[in-house]
């Protein structure tokens, strides 16, 4: 109670590029280790590094997408560690001058649009990696990932708490997806984030000393990892003791962050311009050329799910894919606007589980936007009820053809004819004078048993609304 947490979102996005930021070597995942290391990505002696058009154009996408300030001309810089995944003992990076400044990520959380500015996004290579396990006493190095082309995407300081944090995280992730700069593969490393984390009493405007949380490839980590780093550094505060700037890892089994280094500061890195590589210079045709190749963006898609009469959060959910918005659009289009929030339900719902089961994106959806429409108006003009409808799909996800053709094959179609109900609602109450009677005596649970047994009676087919009116109606007619 009393504080705020505030938090910044550093994001490295491994780019889809066919090889790598300054080598031919392949940008692929899951290659025997020291493979795919060429002689650039070694650091031998006398190699010169060779931009990746590719990636410049993917990182040109990225700015176009979130309304950023596409730099004209742009440096790459040096930035001095050693780690023996590093074998220059630098990483070229951007520093004073990056590609991409500025612009917003726009997303829904609680049913309200927040929108969160970027302090840049820069193009860089990755390290290799450092293997601790399977190895008794020592570590190996795998070269691989050394010159994978990143794209780190940084968030000013404005998200406040780890469920908004979250929130912005997986809209990020959405979006250099949607927009085919990313895999998105976070298990495989092709998205992953760093939250820095820092805490003040609520009112107060000046920032306090952060925390950097490393490599963060997991929502549910992340959102874990942030609230304990926030309670971490509270309970110092009020102890009266002060938060020291450093970098930690979060512990998944223990759920706790643990310090790995002190926090090093721009200085630290020793930035100076790459002598090795000029300055990149985009034109404007380049710009145009990347912007007539774009898809129509996540918030456009939004704002056009909300006209339709959705809700933002589920027109945010329609557009947690570019193939799931695509596929509700098919939907959508020729249904009455009525229909467009009962065939939402589908998609977000039974669709959805069936393609999560089976690890599928919506463009190899099992039922088409035509056949999901159809089975949507066959429950409106009462040839299904929602339970036969629900069959349907599943025999229509499982391959047994069309919707009408299973209706017709199942026997599925509906009782909406009142005179055939009636004469099951009469035999049910000439069967059954114990509930009647407690019905008439005010049991409300005795209707329920009633209705239960006319559907028994008619196999399931009986139209459930019809059923419930003819039943009352007959009972208070006494």
């Amino acid at each position: 109670m009393g504080w705020e947490i505030v938090v910044g979102i550093e994001a490295h996005t491994q780019l889809l590029t066919r090889s790598k930021m300054f080598s031919g070597a392949p940008n692929a995942f899951g290659a025997a280790p020291n493979t795919q290391a060429s002689a650039v990505d070694l650091a031998l002696p006398g190699v010169l590094p060779v931009l990746n058009k590719a990636a410049v154009e993917l990182a040109i996408r990225f700015g176009l997408a979130i309304g950023g300030t596409i730099n004209k001309r742009s440096v790459f810089a040096r930035k001095n560690y050693f780690y023996p995944d590093l074998p220059k003992g630098y990483q070229i990076s951007q520093y004073e001058i990056p590609v991409v400044q500025g612009g917003a990520v726009r997303f829904v959380i609680d049913q309200a649009e927040k929108s969160i500015r970027l302090t840049r996004a820069h193009l860089e290579e990755d390290a290799g990696k450092s293997l601790h396990e399977n190895f008794n006493n020592v570590t190996g190095i795998d070269l691989n990932r050394a010159g994978t082309p990143l794209l780190e995407i940084v968030s000013e300081p404005e998200l406040r708490g780890a469920a908004e944090a979250v929130a912005y995280a997986r809209a990020l992730h959405t979006l250099v997806v949607w927009i085919g700069i990313c895999d998105g593969n976070m298990q495989e490393g092709s998205f992953r984030c760093d939250a820095n984390v820092s805490v003040r009493k609520t009112g107060d405007e000046k920032l306090r000393t952060r925390c950097e949380i490393k490599n963060l490839n997991s929502f549910r980590f992340m959102q874990q990892a942030i609230e304990f780093e926030a309670k971490r550094q509270i309970e110092i505060l009020e102890d009266g003791g002060t938060i020291a700037q450093e970098t930690r890892l979060y512990d998944a089994d223990r759920n706790e962050t643990r310090s790995m280094r002190t926090k090093e500061d721009a200085q630290d890195y020793r930035y100076f311009p790459d002598p090795d590589l000029l300055p990149l210079v985009i034109t404007e045709q380049m710009i145009q050329r990347v912007r007539g190749q774009m898809n129509e963006l996540p918030d456009v898609r939004r704002s056009r799910f909300v006209e339709y009469g959705l809700s933002k959060a589920q027109a945010a959910q329609l557009t947690s894919s570019y193939a799931t918005s695509t596929f509700a659009l098919s939907t959508f289009t020729g249904a009455p606007k009525e229909r467009v929030l009962e065939l939402a339900n589908w998609i977000v719902g039974p669709l959805t589980a069936k393609l999560n089961d089976e690890n599928l994106d919506a463009d190899n959806s099992r039922i088409s936007a035509d056949q999901l429409r159809i089975l949507a108006e066959r429950i409106d003009d009462g040839t299904l009820s929602g339970k036969m409808a629900k069959e349907v799909f599943d025999a229509v996800w499982a391959g047994e053809g069309r919707v009408d053709a299973i209706i017709e094959k199942r026997a599925l179609k509906q009782i909406s004819d009142t005179g055939a109900i009636e004469k099951i609602v009469d035999e049910v109450l000439a069967a059954n004078a114990k509930q009647v009677a407690d019905y008439r005596a005010g049991k409300e649970k005795a209707f329920n048993s009633l209705v239960g047994q006319v559907m028994k009676r008619s196999q399931g087919k009986a139209n459930p609304a019809q059923v419930n009116q003819i039943l009352r109606g007959k009972l208070k007619a006494g």
